[in-house]
């Protein structure tokens, strides 16, 4: 288990979800949250929680979107360029710990 950080949408009420992938779902705050598959059009089937080692993802923009601080486990490292982050781990179990 590691700790790692996600981009999310945060809606008016205040609650947060995922940002392209199964959007309607709403993420819940110390709870372990399991990964699922969700075929979307446009976009590369990839299940996983997709985080960063760090908070940063110049490639998205933060209007409207917070970063959290999870904790993830039965994860994989994937490099990508350092204009979308650098190291991204893609998880099967995420714990959100609240936004920082």
């Amino acid at each position: 288990m590691i700790s790692a950080y996600k981009l999310v949408r945060q809606r008016k009420d205040g609650s947060l979800g995922p940002l392209f992938i199964n959007a309607r779902q709403r993420l819940r705050s110390n709870e372990w949250l399991e990964a699922g598959c969700y075929p979307t059009k446009g976009f590369a089937v990839r299940p996983g929680w997709h985080c960063c080692a760090n908070p940063e993802a110049p490639h998205l923009s933060p209007k409207g979107r917070v970063w959290i601080k999870v904790k993830i486990r039965d994860y994989e490292e994937h490099r990508r360029p350092e204009a979308q982050g650098g190291l991204w781990y893609v998880a099967k179990q995420m714990l959100v710990e609240g936004t920082i």
